[in-house]
This record gives C-alpha cells, sequence and structure tokens, in this order.
C-alpha cells in the first residue's frame, strides 16, 4: 500500500504525531523518522529508508565526497523510531527545528513515506508545485 493523501494533525507536548489510522499496520515495526532533502521530515519504514539511500548510494564511488555527504545528511538526519500503541511517533527536536514544525502540521503521502511538513511551509510549496505543473511537465518530457 502507498502513503497517499493529505491531512491536518497536530504534534501532542511530547513531539509525538499520531498517524492516520490507515497507515499504522504498513509502519508497524521499526521505523524511520528522517529530514528530507525538502524542508520536512519523512518517516518511513526501516527498509524503505535502506532503499531510498541505496538508491542514490549504489552507484557513486564509496570514497567520494559526494558519497560521503549524502551518507553524512541521511544518516545524521534520521533516528529510528516505533509507533506507541496508540499510533503515536516521536519527532526528535532536530527534525522539528529543520523543518520548521510547530503543533498543527500537514502530514501528506508521499508513495513509499509519509512527509510532515510545517503548514505554511507546505501550502506555499503545494502552491508552487500546482502552479508550475506544465512546466514541470515540459521539462520531462523535453528531457526524454
Amino acid at each position: 500500500m502507498a502513503f497517499r493523501g493529505t491531512y491536518e494533525h497536530s504534534l501532542d507536548a511530547k513531539n509525538r504525531l499520531t498517524i492516520p489510522s490507515k497507515f499504522r499496520e504498513q509502519l508497524a515495526g521499526r521505523l524511520v523518522v528522517a529530514q528530507a532533502i525538502k524542508p520536512c521530515v519523512a518517516i518511513m519504514t526501516e527498509e524503505a529508508f535502506e532503499k531510498f539511500t541505496e538508491s542514490f548510494l549504489k552507484d557513486l564511488n564509496p570514497l567520494s565526497e559526494e558519497a560521503e555527504r549524502l551518507s553524512h545528511y541521511f544518516n545524521a538526519g534520521s533516528f529510528d523510531g516505533e509507533l506507541d500503541k496508540a499510533g503515536r511517533v516521536m519527532v526528535p527536536p532536530p527534525l522539528i527545528e529543520f523543518a520548521g514544525l510547530a503543533k498543527d502540521v500537514t502530514v501528506i503521502g508521499n508513495g513509499d513515506r509519509l512527509e510532515l511538513w510545517n503548514n505554511l511551509r507546505w501550502g506555499e510549496y503545494h502552491s508552487d508545485l500546482t502552479t508550475n505543473l506544465s512546466q514541470t511537465v515540459a521539462n520531462i518530457v523535453n528531457a526524454g
């Protein structure tokens, strides 16, 4: 099952996010809470995180500066987690700061992960995304 949709949620006083109920079974077990490339927090299974990082590191020389920088970015900016009995996951303070999160947040499904966004940032990004979608599609078509 892929993660899809947009949901309005709140972090509790202990920086825990209640995962939408339809996704809890998929995230049961070990998961990773990580800084994404965009200013948001990614929540994914441990397997999906490993697959994601392997997808861009596999073709890089492991001794290269690029491989080292990407490895540092994703591994130092990720934390192991799990859902508690109430279906909540704790979002570590460094990730709250990275994504500029406040109490009220937007949770979006993005294929193999959930993303946790600052409401204002998501609104701005989504507006830009939809405004420029035809140009994005044209760029892909012209590159192919």
